[in-house]
């Protein structure tokens, strides 16, 4: 079995000839632009032996590249009918393995190893769960050494934006304590089979928890950094200080917490950098004051 990767007529003829559709609540739209595959896997920078992680790899156009070049590819999968095919085209490769089922209830069994960082993740993620997954790797130390992955534009600026931007938000917060952030190409839907009705983005993910500035996982799992992220965006028209007492449930804890890093809680979650939440979380877990569901 041969495909076209790059013809949106010979995939939709190939998809009536297999029975198959495509199914919009699982968000599947096929890269068909052969120069934006290449600058996506190119960005990944992975060699013969890594382990790719690839999510939704739909009838494989992706899977194919890596695999050509030596990758060890566990591919995520939904679709009963991509299934079928996945395991007609690669299922005689070593270095591919398929995991059946819903990614946002399979990846966890599939993970111990990533609590090193030592894989990578790649992927065409369906929009309607691109943030959520995201988020769930991060919250749970799921830390890989790097991810390339396409999603609507709306979501990779959310991603990299930076404070006092307009996109910045608790998800900027959250992706920015474990990765630099790099949009590295914008994909025009005319670039996609069938077209979606928005702008895709491929986004480069690096992992940062080496650096000095950021948390390390485990003061990161073990803190209330990310209840606290999402508590002070939670009102963005209050100040830290209205968000803040709410979420320690004491006017003295919040005043002690403001003081101990230099803010007058007038402020407002948007204009904070990333290494003042890290701050004003490791202030918090050191009082072991903040509510009992932290």
């Amino acid at each position: 079995m041969t495909l076209n990767y790059n013809s949106s007529s010979e995939l939709k003829a190939f998809l009536e000839q297999e029975g198959l559709g495509m199914q919009k609540k699982f968000g599947q739209n096929f890269l068909v632009d052969a120069n934006a595959k290449r600058i996506l896997v190119e960005a990944l920078g992975v060699k013969a032996g890594d382990e790719v992680w690839e999510i939704g790899p739909g009838l494989g156009a992706m899977t194919a590249l890596l695999l050509e070049n030596g990758i060890k590819v566990k591919a995520f999968e939904i679709d009963k009918g991509f299934i079928r095919i996945l395991k007609d085209l690669f299922g005689g490769n070593e270095n591919f393995s398929l995991v059946e089922g819903d990614v946002m209830k399979t990846w966890q069994e599939q993970a111990p190893q990533l609590l090193r960082g030592d894989a990578y993740l790649f992927g065409n993620l369906p929009y309607n769960i691109a943030a959520a997954l995201l988020a769930d790797f991060i919250e749970k130390g799921c830390a890989f050494s790097r991810m390339v992955i396409t999603v609507q534009k709306e979501t990779a600026l959310r991603m990299a934006a930076k404070a006092g931007t307009k996109d910045y938000s608790s998800f900027s917060v959250l992706c920015a304590s474990a990765y630099k952030v790099k949009p590295i190409i914008t994909i025009r839907p005319s670039s996609f089979y069938p077209q979606p009705n928005v702008d895709s983005m491929g986004v480069l993910l690096e992992s940062n928890l080496d650096d000095k500035s950021s948390l390390s996982a485990n003061e990161r799992l073990s803190g209330c950094f990310f209840k606290l992220v999402r508590a002070l965006f939670a009102s963005r028209r209050k100040t830290i200080r209205n968000n803040l007492t709410a979420f320690v449930n004491s006017k003295e804890v919040c005043e002690a917490v403001l003081r101990e890093n230099g803010l007058n809680g007038s402020e407002r979650a948007e204009t904070l950098e990333i290494d003042i939440f890290l701050s004003l979380a490791k202030s918090i877990d050191n009082m072991r004051l903040y509510k009992k569901e932290c």
